[in-house]
């Protein structure tokens, strides 16, 4: 906590505070009701993603009033702004998934062009929504202010018979009802009852990954991301954590002194032993990137390799968030970890000490239930595995948590799909067969554009009772949701010319999650032949506006999809200006 005044030779809001020139510029801020005694402090922008969009969001803006509350404690001043998400479960199963990832960059860019157009010194940034945490963490490493994140919390798991239902669950029911094993009206009752609050999805799915993956790279405080969002316990959290970028301001730690290349082989633990969303996989490196460290999807599938799964988590598991933090969060999932020399606990915290000095302080232990003990694993490796050969150059990823391990082995024939929705209106006429791949290409990061997920696809083969009689490869992405043989980010994407791209019907292609492979019976000589007879990229409906852009600039996936040099090509860092 900051005591007396502060100078601000080396803050950026000197720039709008300042000296006789800013006279205009504070004429504003008494506008607003500020003092000279708020004017002198430093600023620190409270950015979120509220919006009425969904449940992940909106329970943000009443948490960000508890973190200016801390910002204040800490003597400095508060300025709240927001800005955009797009929620993928509405955005699920449509044209607007393309928005999706496409957004997470605007989020980046939004929070980026805020902070810099004010000056503002630090970041405690809120999010709930799949990209929006990403995008708000993207940021905080492109800025490289002192940064604190925190989640808006998951929402409470519904209840129907006597049993916890998820909205992966009314995914499913929709596959169960196109089979005409639901009914009508059980279908109505379930999709009442499966999202009973405020919060993000509950299950072990890409908002609650990338919350995880938030404490454990250091940007949140420990355990900051486990109370559901409705718990207005949350509000100690928001003030802590307004009180932490305090403490970080004095002691000028920044977010790239708490992202490094260890702390990101400590999120990419957690992904694994938890059975975390493939999403992870394009995440990490993206936020790698804004840090200038190269920490690619094949970086992040090494640590998935030999990390042991042991977190009994939805969509593979049997439990949702709410589970996990009253056995102890991701504290005691990293203490396990530790056990194991698995865990770097010399990294930067948010709380301005080590991940070490913060875990001697947990008392915690695995309960066995939900978070089994790391030498009793429910598997010997990661819930989440990366595959290379043939079929994708630039590898692929595929989440095998709860899979029995012969079920991680598929060989059969191609049924190649041009979309998304050629696949999904396939599925739900059972225009496939038992043993088959289904193939969905030109869903890339350029090529969709916006690299959809998949878990309307995916769920409706779960719901008639084929989720494991079939495989899914695509150059897309799939929800943390999705469950079943599914892979992928195959890479090159089909827009670049990837071998996806020369698939035919009828090609034997064999995927193995045990040995990491991914292959189609062609030799090189065949799929040159076929390269030379392509006819290139689909042409796409998006020829302007947002969507377009992205398409233009929009890098691999196997880097993380991210659309600019990041901070290898940077030639001033933000907070130095």
């Amino acid at each position: 906590m900051l005591k007396g005044p502060v100078d601000k030779t080396n803050l950026p809001s000197r720039h709008v505070t300042e000296g006789p020139q800013r006279a205009p510029h504070r004429s504003y801020f008494y506008a607003m009701g500020l003092d000279e005694e708020a004017i002198k402090q430093p600023w620190v922008g409270v950015a979120t993603c509220w919006n009425e969009a969904a449940p992940c969001n909106i329970s943000l803006n009443r948490q960000a009033q508890a973190v200016k509350l801390g910002v204040k404690k800490g003597m400095g001043t508060p300025r709240e702004f927001t800005t955009i998400t797009v929620t993928d479960g509405i955005a699920m199963g449509h044209e607007g998934m393309r928005s999706s990832l496409a957004s997470r960059e605007a989020i980046a860019d939004t929070v980026e062009l805020t902070m810099r157009g004010h000056c503002y010194d630090a970041i405690v940034g809120l999010a709930g929504c799949d990209k929006s945490l990403p995008g708000m963490m993207m940021a905080m490493v492109r800025l490289n202010t002192p940064s604190v994140f925190i989640y808006g919390g998951s929402i409470l798991p519904g209840r129907l018979d006597g049993k916890d239902v998820t909205v992966q669950d009314v995914f499913e029911a929709v596959g169960k009802h196109q089979a005409g094993n639901m009914s009508d009206a059980e279908l109505e009752v379930l999709e009442r009852v499966a999202c009973p609050s405020a919060g993000a999805c509950g299950g072990q799915f890409t908002a609650n990954t990338m919350a995880c993956v938030s404490e454990a790279i250091g940007l949140a405080l420990l355990n900051s991301s486990g109370a559901p969002a409705p718990y207005e316990s949350r509000d100690q959290y928001g003030i802590a954590s307004g009180e932490a970028v305090m403490n970080l301001i004095e002691k000028n730690i920044r977010a790239r002194d708490v992202v490094t290349r260890k702390s990101l082989e400590n999120a990419a633990r957690v992904v694994a032993c938890t059975g975390g969303s493939t999403n992870a996989g394009l995440h990490l490196p993206a936020i790698a990137a804004e840090a200038g460290i190269d920490f690619d999807l094949f970086d992040v599938c090494e640590i998935f390799r030999d990390t042991p799964y042991f977190v009994d988590l939805k969509p593979g598991g049997q439990y949702v968030a709410k589970d996990l933090y009253e056995a102890g969060g991701v504290p005691v999932v990293m203490k396990e970890l530790r056990k194991a020399g698995l865990i770097h606990e010399d990294c930067m915290t948010a709380s301005g000490r080590t991940m070490g000095e913060e875990l001697d302080q947990i008392e915690g232990e695995a309960d066995g239930r939900v978070i089994y003990p790391v030498e009793a694993p429910l598997t010997k490796t990661g819930g989440v595995v990366g595959l290379t050969g043939n079929l994708a150059p630039e590898g692929a990823i595929v989440k095998v948590a709860g899979m029995a391990t012969q079920e991680q082995y598929f060989v059969g024939p191609a049924r190649v799909f041009e979309s998304e929705e050629e696949a999904f209106e396939a599925v739900k006429a059972r225009q496939y067969e038992e043993g088959e791949v289904i193939v969905i290409r030109n869903e890339g990061p350029a090529g969709g554009p916006g690299m959809r997920e998949m878990l309307a696809t995916t769920a409706a083969l779960s719901g008639q009772g084929m989720g494991k009689k079939v495989a899914l490869i695509t150059d897309g992405r799939f929800s943390g949701a999705t469950r079943g043989f599914c892979v992928g980010h195959v890479g090159p994407e089909a827009a670049h010319g990837g071998p996806i791209a020369l698939l035919e019907n009828g090609d034997i292609i064999t995927l193995d999650a045990v040995k990491g492979e991914l292959k189609v019976d062609l030799t090189d000589e065949e799929l040159a032949a076929r390269k030379a007879h392509w006819k290139g990229p689909r042409e796409t409906i998006y020829a302007s506006g947002a969507l377009w852009k992205y398409a233009q600039l929009v890098g691999n996936a196997r880097q993380g999809a991210v659309t600019h040099p990041c901070a290898k090509g940077e030639k001033h860092v933000y907070m130095d200006l």
